[in-house]
């Protein structure tokens, strides 16, 4: 199944924001690589529809997960309780870190299942419970 996708280059650690279409498995060998490099961020859609984007941000095993539904509309995934809702944690959002509290992190591999789950069925509703991105969510 093909899928369009940009993400963070392993290379130069930087945002490549031109899309690519391939197969899951290469959207697959690129997140084990920046899986290697510690952190990443991806932005994964149909080939045929310009939303939903589903978007993966990570630092180490600690992912938040985003759902763009259209240019105005920004869902985030609520997270698994594998970091304390108080606690801080800065994530890679394009080129630059964004800090998003404990309550939205999910562990990584959890949060790449559902990416994986995404590109299947196209839909992000069933991936869990989303709340419109509160600003004190990230920053």
């Amino acid at each position: 199944m093909s899928v369009m996708w940009a993400a963070t280059s392993p290379e130069s650690g930087l945002f490549h924001p031109v899309e690519r279409r391939s197969e899951v498995e290469d959207l697959s060998d690129c997140f084990n690589d920046l899986r290697s490099c510690g952190q990443g961020y991806l932005e994964v859609r149909s080939p045929n529809r310009e939303f939903p984007v589903l978007i993966l941000a990570f630092r180490d095993n600690h992912a938040v997960v985003h759902l763009m539904s259209d240019t105005e509309r920004m869902f985030l995934l609520v997270g698994d309780g594998t970091v304390p809702s108080g606690a801080e944690v800065e994530v890679p959002i394009m080129d630059n870190l964004a800090v998003f509290t404990g309550g939205f992190f999910l562990d990584i591999d959890r949060a790449w299942e559902l990416v994986h789950d995404f590109t299947q069925t196209r839909a992000g509703g069933p991936l869990g419970e989303w709340c419109t991105r509160p600003a004190e969510a990230g920053r």
